[in-house]
């Protein structure tokens, strides 16, 4: 139609002849070339054809036996708590303990009791103190756990 067939098969055919020795393996090593040419980023789209067809990256044999960011990151999603607070919800803020407390190990492990005031989708939530002060900056939710009285 527009060249586009012929294109692709002079970019494979440019990839076999850096990976082979003599004409005789082309047969082997087009496998490979092809495995190179879907999963190599066009400047055209900003996407490799193999997401464009998929809808996702391809993950790559060298990514299982060595751990990439990409793996690494979706083993640690895997252990990720989702904590769920609505509006009124009574939580316990954890204590980062930056100045060296003279308590040393008995020390507060977490401050409060604080009130849920608003909860926001990306895990942010504004609080109340239990004397009704808000707390004006939104603050992640990762730092909290529910406080049963």
């Amino acid at each position: 139609m527009n060249g586009a067939v012929e294109a692709a098969n002079k970019n494979i055919k440019k990839i076999i002849e850096k990976m082979t020795v003599n004409y005789k393996d082309r047969h082997e090593m087009l496998p490979f070339a092809l495995l190179a040419y879907r999963t190599s980023i066009r400047s055209s789209t900003g996407a490799t054809p193999y997401s464009l067809v998929y809808g996702m990256e391809t993950v790559l044999l060298i990514e299982v036996e060595i751990p990439s960011m990409r793996i690494m990151a979706r083993a640690f999603n895997k252990k990720v708590r989702i904590r769920e607070f609505s509006p009124g919800d009574l939580i316990l803020w954890k204590v980062l303990h930056i100045a060296l407390d003279s308590r040393g190990k008995f020390a507060y492990k977490y401050d409060g009791p604080f009130i849920v005031k608003e909860v926001f989708n990306g895990g942010a939530i504004i609080l109340n103190d239990m004397d009704g002060n808000e707390n004006a900056l939104p603050v992640n939710a990762d730092a909290f756990k529910k406080y049963y009285p």
